[in-house]
């Protein structure tokens, strides 16, 4: 029985990190309803550009090359917004849908182009080390990222319903010209809404890219997303991490 609880946990934690990724999708998708496809994308130029501010070029500590990762992210969400997304403006959803697929590839080519195509390791300083409890062996790696994805849902979550501009973000997504028409800058909440969806995808991008080594099939691995999504709810963020609700009512009645 011991086994059985291990093997369930152990698949709860490795979708807990598949949910890191469907996060960025719901993120946007709720706040500016567009189905973003360069998640996966984004997630992969945040572990390049982790891997070069750690060890490839500049050598920086931890922490400030995390603090310049956001930046770089942050730089990308303003290109997307203002060169990409705002000339479609009040275009169907499907003109917006088909241009993410162009920003994938941009994002795509242009890291190759700077960081080459050969994997890279990863190394944050944390050990995945088993322990033991309960008689159940877990993954000290799966349990801080599962961690990190609840204090991701649980800060989200806060921002869309307690605060002026989450609540904004989602009067944007329900209709865009009402939006506009009591005042709420589009651009701007869009420009918001990447911005975080960056930060996500750069979490997203130190687990995988930690777990696997950061290499350009990274991307792809936002496809394996998809039904994490799909399950949890397209624009739900707390459905995207419903498989951390569910390793922790499952490490709760096991302890029971």
């Amino acid at each position: 029985m011991a086994f059985f609880f291990e093997v369930l946990i152990t698949g709860l934690m490795v979708g807990i990190m598949y949910s890191l990724i469907a996060l960025g999708f719901a993120l946007i998708f709720k706040a500016s309803d567009v189905f973003n496809m360069a998640q996966g994308a984004m997630s992969l130029f945040a572990g390049l550009a982790l891997v070069g501010f750690l060890h490839q070029y500049m050598h920086l500590p931890l922490w400030l090359a995390l603090l310049c990762t956001v930046g770089v992210m942050t730089i990308w969400a303003y290109v997307i917004v203002f060169v990409v997304l705002k000339p479609l403006v009040n275009r169907p959803p499907l003109m917006l849908f088909m241009a993410t697929f162009g920003v994938m590839y941009l994002m795509e080519g242009i890291g190759q182009s700077i960081y080459g195509t050969q994997a890279k390791g990863l190394n944050i300083g944390i050990p995945d080390n088993s322990f033991e409890v309960a008689g159940i062996f877990m993954s000290s790696f799966d349990l801080f990222f599962a961690g990190v994805a609840a204090v991701l849902v649980a800060g989200l979550i806060w921002f869309f319903q307690k605060t002026r501009n989450g609540r904004a973000l989602r009067a944007v997504s329900d209709d865009h010209e009402a939006a506009l028409s009591v005042g709420i800058p589009l651009l701007k909440a869009w420009y918001l809404t990447w911005i975080i969806a960056g930060i996500v995808a750069t979490v997203a991008g130190v687990a995988w890219g930690t777990r696997l080594g950061v290499q350009f099939s990274l991307s792809y691995i936002a496809f394996k997303a998809l039904p994490v999504l799909i399950i949890g709810g397209l624009d739900s963020i707390p459905g995207a991490n419903r498989p951390l609700f569910q390793a922790l009512r499952s490490v709760r009645k096991r302890d029971s």
